[in-house]
This record gives structure tokens, C-alpha cells and sequence, in this order.
């Protein structure tokens, strides 16, 4: 069973505010290697990232109240992880939390990030170590999810996960495509304002098996946090390179996570779900030429209502009679800035809408962002609320 680390962390977040969440759904190009899936144009795809955290360091607008950075699962080159890492510490601000996914590793090299950034990741490598002395598996490939956390005292801290469920492995007779299942997941708790969140990656999110369900280890572990300290778990990022987004199982763990009759789960009632993705011009090998990447989502549980809106950059839907409210982006490579809600008990008005899209960006000209505007509405459509954009208040 998956290990449910805690972490303390101190963040300066705003009391009785909504905080901020940036999610980068940029391309991701993938070629098979004897490592693994590993990224085919590295300068090119570091091009794309360094606009993203320049993007950040400038905050045009409100962009300077961002609190999560989200990045797809698979795309940062390992070549590039100093940089990145030196970038977050030296010039963002800080309470800021950047998640991302680094390309295919050897477990040799996994295990010695973990080592290098031992004081916060020292509960994991004996987990690591367990199956490293259980058999041959130093040169497995290994899919890594890190969060780096700038804290309020402008300190620099690196968490590391591997990914618990195989990369395209179970699809595949070829033993070739293997890949080493991760042992742990952090729970993150902010200590100067309640604040509690989790960070996966991708196939993370579904069930494992019938023994094993990663889900439901969750919504325990949060049930848990809820009975000792009356907290709950108020978000989880899941960082994802899938080209099935709309595949039915995401729709049946979202119904059991926010919809389970079987007992009470008060820790995860309130819980915000953003699903962070590559765009659509985004490929993997030969395998997946066509294959649909691209809609990320920020999915509510049923107490919060969202207004029916329906444009060219994102739609508002139950994802087929599920018992929740998604927020679903297009397919194309766009940054989208949005508030992550409160709970309804600190603010009870049910007339006021709980999530904003504060911006979406595409790409323009010399490898800027420029503020996209989605079109007119259909006639037939509601309308919808004016996105606040990126330099308004």
C-alpha cells in the first residue's frame, strides 16, 4: 500500500482570501529511449518552460498574487532541473509552489535525487531502498513528479515522488515498457494558515486494484486529518502527459471521491481537484499520432455551484451525470489563471460564483503570452460572467 507522508510547510497565504493557481498546459514531445519515454527536443521544450517561469517572475497584474505553478507530468529535462529549481529560488516570490514532471530517469538516478535533497525527502528513501535490495532494478525507469516549495522565510524545499502506477506499462504486452511504482505520496500542511494539499501524478488518481486503491488511501488519510484536527484536505494537483482525459475511469473515481454513500467522508467534501495537462499539439512515439491531449479541468464537489458557460476556451459541465462541477479547458496550449474556491462555510452566499478564470494566455509573437479572449457565446447558450484578465482588478 502507498505511504501517506506528512509534511509541514510554512506558506504566507492569505487568511479569509482565495488563492491563486496557474496551469500551464504547453506541449510535450516524447521519443522512446533505453531510459524510458524521455523528452525529444529538450532546448525547444526548455524554450517553452523558461516563458512560463518568466511569465511568473514578471507577474504582469495580478499574476504577482500566484501561489501554484502547474506544469505537465514528463516535461522537464533532467539536464534542466538545476535551473529550474535555481529559477524558483532566486526569482519567484515566496509562498510559491511549483509542480512539474521530470522526464524518464533510472532508478539510480531517482534514488540519488532523494539523497541529494535528504532533509525533505529522508521518510521516503528507506521505502526506495526496500525494493532497490529486493532484486535488479537500479536501470528501471522511474517517472518522477516534483514540487519545489519557495516557503515564506524565501527558503527553497524539493519533494520528490515517483509515479505509483506504470506509464502506458499495463497497455502493453512488451515487458520493455515497464516502469518502477513509487511507495509514497506527501500530504503538504501549511502551519501559518490552514491550508492542506497533495500533489500526483496522473494515473495516480485511479484506482490501483481492489486492495491497493491509492483513492481511497487518500480520502482515509483525510478523514483522519478531519477527525484529530477538524482539518480537511483542500486541494489536489494532478499533474498528467494523457492523451485520454475524458476516460470514463477519471469519471468514476471523480463520483466516488465527491459522491461516496457508503460512509461520511468529510475531509475530502470540500476538496478543489485541478488536473493540469500537455495541450493538444503534444506527442508521444508513433504510437499516438491523433491521440486527444489537452482539457484540463478544476473539478468541485456538489456543494459549489458554477454558472453554465460554454466558449471556444473552456466549458462548465458535470462530466456526464457525475456529482460534481468541472471547469474544462480546450485542447490547445494555453496558460489559464484561475482562484482555487473557498469552503462554503466561510462563505455561504449561494449566489456568488466560487471559482474565477482570472486570465487564459496563448502564445504570441518572440515566445510571449498574450491574453486570449474567448468569442461571443452561442444563442442558445447562457451568459456567461466576464473572466477577470491578467492587469485588472
Amino acid at each position: 500500500m502507498v505511504r501517506i507522508i506528512d509534511k509541514r510547510l510554512r506558506l504566507a497565504y492569505p487568511l479569509g482570501h482565495h488563492l491563486h493557481c496557474l496551469i500551464a498546459q504547453i506541449p510535450n514531445h516524447l521519443r522512446r529511449t533505453q531510459e524510458g519515454w524521455r523528452i525529444a527536443d529538450p532546448e525547444g521544450q526548455w524554450r517553452i518552460i523558461r516563458s512560463v517561469l518568466g511569465l511568473v517572475d514578471e507577474g504582469p497584474g495580478n499574476l504577482k498574487k500566484l501561489h501554484f505553478l502547474m506544469l505537465p507530468e514528463s516535461c522537464v529535462p533532467i539536464e534542466r532541473l538545476d535551473a529550474l529549481l535555481d529559477l524558483v529560488a532566486t526569482r519567484f516570490r515566496p509562498s510559491t509552489v511549483t509542480m512539474f514532471g521530470l522526464e524518464h530517469v533510472r532508478l539510480r538516478t531517482y534514488r540519488g535525487l532523494l539523497e541529494r535533497f535528504r532533509s525533505d525527502n529522508g521518510e521516503a528513501i528507506p521505502l526506495v531502498d526496500r525494493d532497490i535490495d529486493s532484486g535488479d532494478v537500479l536501470d528501471v525507469p522511474v517517472n518522477v513528479g516534483c514540487v519545489a516549495v519557495k516557503d515564506a522565510d524565501g527558503r527553497l524545499r524539493v519533494f520528490l515522488e515517483a509515479k505509483t502506477h506504470p506509464f502506458r506499462a499495463e497497455e502493453f504486452l512488451d515487458k520493455y515498457e515497464d516502469q518502477y511504482r513509487g511507495r509514497h505520496f506527501y500530504l503538504f500542511r501549511n502551519e501559518a494558515t490552514p491550508f492542506n494539499f497533495m500533489v500526483l501524478v496522473c494515473l495516480d488518481y485511479v484506482y490501483r486494484n481492489l486492495y491497493e486503491s491509492n483513492i481511497r488511501a487518500i480520502i482515509d488519510h483525510a478523514n483522519q486529518l478531519f477527525f484529530r484536527s477538524r482539518q480537511t484536505l483542500d486541494a489536489l494537483f494532478v499533474v498528467q502527459s494523457n492523451p485520454k482525459p475524458e476516460h470514463r475511469v477519471y469519471r468514476d473515481v471523480l463520483s466516488g471521491f465527491y459522491g461516496e454513500y457508503l460512509e461520511d467522508t468529510p475531509g475530502v467534501r470540500d476538496t478543489v481537484t485541478v488536473f493540469g495537462n500537455c495541450s493538444g499539439e503534444s506527442v508521444m512515439g508513433e504510437r499516438d499520432s491523433g491521440a486527444t491531449y489537452g482539457a484540463s479541468s478544476v473539478v468541485l464537489g456538489p456543494h459549489h455551484r458554477l454558472a453554465p458557460v460554454r466558449n471556444e476556451e473552456y466549458s462548465v459541465d458535470d462530466f456526464g451525470g457525475a456529482p460534481l462541477c468541472r471547469l474544462r479547458f480546450g485542447a490547445a496550449t494555453r496558460l489559464y489563471y484561475l482562484n482555487l474556491p473557498q469552503h462554503h462555510e466561510i462563505d455561504p452566499r449561494s449566489s456568488r460564483i466560487s471559482l474565477k478564470v482570472h486570465a487564459v494566455l496563448k502564445p504570441g509573437p518572440e515566445g510571449r503570452w498574450v491574453v486570449s479572449r474567448p468569442g461571443e457565446r452561442a444563442p442558445d447558450e447562457a451568459a456567461p460572467a466576464t473572466p477577470l484578465l491578467v492587469g485588472e482588478r
